[in-house]
């Protein structure tokens, strides 16, 4: 199944790099199988939790992993849509929290 192949290749990539996938697995089954459906929709895996406009360019900063990642689990421990989170926040050492919204508006419009 082509979600299970995204979990492996992703999971396999992002671990490396000290990001996990949440623990919660049917969430993060149904994110990936939302950011396949946005790629055969759009040509690119945007954000299945905001507004992909069909601009790449202008969607290029919610395409996954999102522009906003990095800044949310050195923040936050998770990403804003839940799928990613820190080894912080995946070994227990911190709890999860709001993720609040980075993308500027004008780019939702």
């Amino acid at each position: 199944m082509k979600v299970d192949k995204l979990y492996n290749a992703l999971k396999k990539s992002q671990e490396a790099k000290g990001i996990y996938f949440n623990k919660d697995k049917d969430l993060v089954f149904e994110l990936l199988e939302s950011l396949l459906l946005n790629k055969d929709r759009y040509g690119y895996m945007a954000c299945p939790c905001r507004l992909a406009c069909s601009d790449r360019e202008n969607d290029k900063d919610i395409i996954c992993p999102c522009g906003y990642r990095a800044q949310d689990l050195e923040e936050f421990g998770a990403c804003f849509c839940g799928l990613y989170v820190s080894q912080k926040l995946q070994n227990g050492e911190i709890e999860s929290e709001y993720v609040p919204e980075r993308r500027p508006p004008e780019k939702t419009l």
